[in-house]
């Protein structure tokens, strides 16, 4: 199971830089690609709004 990004998402990158896996990449917005995400729940953790919740 991987993490969703809501609309909420501010590109802070805080994310980013709490996974450990590298799964969460920055654009506009952030996007955790499902594939390489652990579900280690460390970006919902790390973000400072919320945006990130698990699917």
């Amino acid at each position: 199971m991987a993490h969703t990004v809501s609309e909420e998402c501010i590109g802070c990158g805080a994310c980013v830089d709490t996974c450990p896996v590298s799964a969460i990449s920055l654009g506009e917005t952030a996007v955790v690609d499902a594939d390489t995400c652990i579900d280690c729940g460390a970006c919902e953790d790390g973000c400072p709004v919320g945006a990130i919740k698990a699917e």
